[in-house]
């Protein structure tokens, strides 16, 4: 039969478990998306903790002498969860930023649909961009190694052992902030340069053909191009998501590390 006996001990290391785990479900990619039910999120957080809770040999939890030391044990390993979790969540608006300059390069940036992703309002490029990225990350099982890093964190952050240096963690957000512009920029290239050489051409004809209204008739091709340049390269798209992956990557090791 089984054993369900659990110490006090036991049940203090399970909540403070508990409480990294979800914190980290409830902000990381995928388990974040705001169209999949909080019981559902609670209940797979819940899951995993006593997964996690079964796996680990050490159950010992640091001291503390009143209810609000343990409270801080608390909000500590929900801290550091959240920080993880966001580490890798940051990389996913590469595509939403890439998609807003691609809008406003071919002149759809008064477009916007709501996401529910995120709840706000995002441009149709940027949906579609983000949606891809989605699906690409269910594909190669990316979902996977998100759960693999908040399992491991376990090993390398003992519980109640955290410590935030806001030095690393401003490090690790500088450079994410150059590489972000950089991924952005990537995924975009292809629409900015074909909106650029179309800009180029429709001056030379206005120069020429000063009769012919060249704004409005611009405005449709601009369109016709960038839908055409968007479903031309489309096959680029895994390839940028190979290097948004690798970021998550660096971005979750660097927020790890930062907390050792």
């Amino acid at each position: 039969m089984l054993d369900y006996t659990f110490s006090f001990v036991d049940l203090e290391f399970f909540l403070l478990v508990f409480a990294r785990i979800t914190a980290f479900v409830f902000v990381a990619p995928f388990f974040s998306m705001s169209n999949t039910p909080r019981r559902l999120r609670a209940g797979f957080a819940l899951l995993l903790s006593i997964i996690v809770t079964e796996a680990l040999t050490d159950h010992s939890v640091p001291e503390y002498s009143t209810v609000i030391g343990y409270s801080m044990i608390v909000i500590k390993e929900t801290v550091a969860g959240l920080i993880i979790g966001l580490g890798a969540n940051m990389c996913m608006s590469v595509m939403n930023f890439a998609g807003k300059v691609a809008d406003m390069e071919v002149g759809l940036s008064m477009v916007q649909l709501f996401d529910p992703l995120t709840k706000e309002g995002t441009g149709f490029m940027g949906s579609f961009y983000q949606y891809i990225l989605v699906l690409i990350m269910l594909i190669t099982n990316m979902h996977y190694y998100f759960l693999r890093a908040i399992v491991e964190t376990f090993a390398l952050i003992p519980i109640g052992g955290a410590k935030f240096s806001s030095d690393k963690i401003m490090t690790t957000m500088v450079q994410f902030l150059t590489d972000y512009v950089i991924l952005a920029f990537r995924v975009c290239l292809p629409i900015v340069a074909a909106m650029l050489l179309l800009n180029a051409i429709l001056g030379v004809l206005a120069k020429t053909a000063p009769q012919v209204n060249m704004f409005s008739v611009g405005i449709q091709i601009k369109i016709l191009v960038g839908l055409g340049i968007l479903f031309l390269t489309i096959g680029t798209i895994p390839s940028a998501s190979d290097f948004i992956f690798k970021e998550m990557k660096v971005m979750v090791t660097a927020m790890v590390e930062s907390m050792r």
